[in-house]
């Protein structure tokens, strides 16, 4: 216990530290045209991604909607598997911005719109319906988000369409900002950069700059002509519903400012939040409190233990009496008889071990700065890596397992192990992805990425998970230390709390206890489409969970064996995976009061991730009571 301890405050410890920035991610300088030279450049490119809204789950590309257009022979980042896994499009934008040139109002491209056509009507409506449903832009520069801030600070990654209200950006029309749909065709780039020219920390060639932040204000504004551009109007460009002849002139300004912020923390603005940070620390010590609480608890239980057994035979070493046996060593003769369905549970538990190394593996890496947000991709990339790699530890475990139940068909064994749980979880995925597509959503996996994973899946995975099993076979069994009974001793009527049923309900209640804070933050992030970047306190709360977990489970089997049932292998195993069911509970809590999604695709979709969400969350929990 003392060793978790103090993993634990080492953890939280690590937890405060600001992120930072591996050797591998080379920052870029920029400079003016005139300066330009090959480790410098001028050109400041923009890149669009998809968008989404907080209202839906459905995610479309920048193309879906009729905006500018870039150039699609140019250069885009290469996007690697977690990027396409969670629908990221990046593509070149048609915005011209040089390092140090600022811009005011300068033409982007003109929109015309008959309203006789029904192809163009069809444009205008999907635009105001992106508006209407809130979907935001995502942009990138220099490997940043383009971010929108509103009121005290407060930056978003990604802006807006459009609006429905005035009040967002406190204009004025004359007309009512209900009921009327604005759309953002002017965007006010404010870029923010460091001079290297007198900095003393750059010592090679100092001209030019860094730069450390970019962000929009997007505006709606209702230009003329095209030779008469006027930024200031503040007259509003609306989309009307009777979709008359409508032009539609994108335009961008762009300012420079400079800072003495220092490349290494240009992400700070977007990762650090003290509001967040007091709300983790709450959860951390309501985690540590169970924590002891357990501790406590299974401290007493043996302590009472050990010394009524020692009393007992001290009675019994006074008297000639033929010692009678008594509570759970009763059942020491049938306390490692092989459980029911040996061949499932062994397969459940080759695969949670296999996600438990995943996760574990997944947070350090995260902890260490490697899963960086600047990274874009990478935690969704390390995490599936790491599961196809880690099925030699699946084979492995259930092998062991089930050859210690006495299972003979060890086959079968093997081929569930690399089959029944991975299958489950991308026969989840597929049926998702076929909404999706249906939807002609971004968010929907392309066909070949499928391949690639069915790939690493049977060609990589699989294999791996055959190895394991084969040197497990290969191995001794268990040894037990007592020898099981030929016939099964009766189990005599249980009180109520110590059935199945009850037990494994309230034995889920402390472990999801300890981690509800962490799930709201993941769930907002996941569904709000936030950085999340809290990994510190995220691999504190995953330990605390482990431990909670295993003394909850060692409380447990210690009152059933006490009570003479000796059925503990599946009990065991259930009494930890519940604590997955708590998280459905939740996740339906935070759908119904958290979210704002509509609509009856989302409203699938959305249930849909959770409940293979939950299964991975059951499958580990599961595997750590035994």
């Amino acid at each position: 216990m003392h060793n978790y301890m103090f993993i634990i405050l080492l953890l939280l410890k690590a937890a405060l530290v600001n992120p930072f920035y591996l050797p591998g991610l080379t920052p870029v300088n920029f400079c003016p045209q005139e300066m330009e030279k090959p480790n410098c450049k001028s050109d400041i490119k923009v890149y669009v991604n998809r968008l989404n809204s907080k209202n839906t789950i459905l995610d479309y590309e920048y193309h879906d909607f009729d905006f500018c257009l870039g150039n699609e022979d140019e250069d885009t980042p290469v996007e690697n598997l977690g990027q396409v896994l969670f629908g990221e499009r990046i593509r070149p934008s048609p915005y011209k911005i040089k390092f140090l040139k600022n811009e005011t109002c300068r033409l982007l491209c003109n929109k015309f719109y008959d309203g006789k056509v029904m192809a163009d009507v069809r444009k205008l409506r999907r635009l105001k319906h992106g508006i209407a449903k809130g979907y935001y832009h995502h942009w990138i520069v220099d490997n940043l988000p383009v971010t929108f801030c509103v009121s005290h600070g407060i930056c978003f990654n990604g802006f807006p369409m459009g609006t429905t209200s005035l009040d967002i950006i406190g204009g004025s029309s004359g007309k009512s900002g209900y009921g009327e749909v604005y759309l953002f065709n002017h965007v006010d780039f404010i870029i923010e950069y460091r001079d290297l020219s007198h900095d003393p920390n750059y010592f090679d060639d100092p001209v030019g700059g860094r730069i450390i932040s970019v962000k929009v204000v997007p505006l709606s504004i209702n230009h003329i002509k095209e030779d008469s551009l006027d930024c200031d109007n503040s007259e509003m460009l609306s989309l009307n519903d009777d979709f008359h002849d409508t032009n539609i002139i994108y335009t961008y300004s762009v300012k420079f400012l400079k800072t003495d912020i220092k490349w290494a923390s240009r992400w700070d603005y977007i990762l650090n939040s003290k509001s967040t940070t007091s709300i983790q620390w709450f959860g951390i010590t309501n985690s540590i409190l169970i924590v002891l609480f357990l501790t406590g608890m299974i401290g007493v239980i043996f302590l009472r233990t050990l010394r009524r057994d020692i009393s007992r035979y001290n009675q019994f070493d006074s008297s000639d009496d033929i010692q009678e046996e008594f509570g759970w060593k009763l059942v020491h003769g049938d306390v490692f008889r092989p459980p029911a369905c040996r061949l499932l549970l062994s397969v459940f538990l080759g695969s949670g071990a296999q996600i438990l190394c995943m996760v574990f593996v997944t947070l350090v890496l995260a902890c260490l700065g490697f899963l960086s947000p600047a990274r874009r991709g990478a935690l969704m990339t390390c995490g599936v890596v790491l599961y196809i790699c880690f099925g030699f530890v699946n084979g492995y475990v259930s092998a062991t397992f089930y050859k210690a139940f006495g299972g003979t068909l060890w086959k079968k064994n093997i081929f569930l192990s690399a089959v029944l749980c991975p299958g489950i979880i991308f026969a989840g995925f597929f049926l998702c992805n076929i909404i999706l597509w249906s939807q002609s959503s971004s968010a929907a996996i392309p066909f070949s990425t499928l391949l690639l994973l069915l790939f690493l899946w049977f060609g990589v995975s699989t294999p791996l998970t055959y190895l394991g099993a084969f040197i497990a076979f290969q191995r001794s069994s268990w040894s037990y230390p007592v020898r099981t009974n030929q016939i099964p001793r009766q189990i005599p009527p249980q009180p109520f709390f110590s059935k199945p049923l009850p037990a494994t309900v309230m034995a889920g209640i402390l472990p999801f206890g300890s981690i509800y804070v962490q799930m709201f933050f993941m769930f907002n992030s996941l569904w709000a489409h936030l950085t999340y970047y809290m990994f510190g306190f995220l691999f504190v709360v995953y330990l605390i969970l482990l431990v909670t977990i295993s003394e909850t489970s060692i409380i447990l089997c210690y009152f059933q064996l006490c009570g003479e049932d000796y059925r503990w292998w599946w009990r065991a195993f259930f009494s930890s995976a519940f604590t997955a069911f708590y998280l459905l509970v939740y996740s339906v809590y935070f759908y119904l009061y958290k979210l704002t999604i509509v609509g009856v695709v989302s409203t699938v979709l959305y249930f849909s991730y959770c409940l293979i969400f939950v299964f991975i969350f059951f499958i580990m929990c599961g595997k750590y009571c035994c």
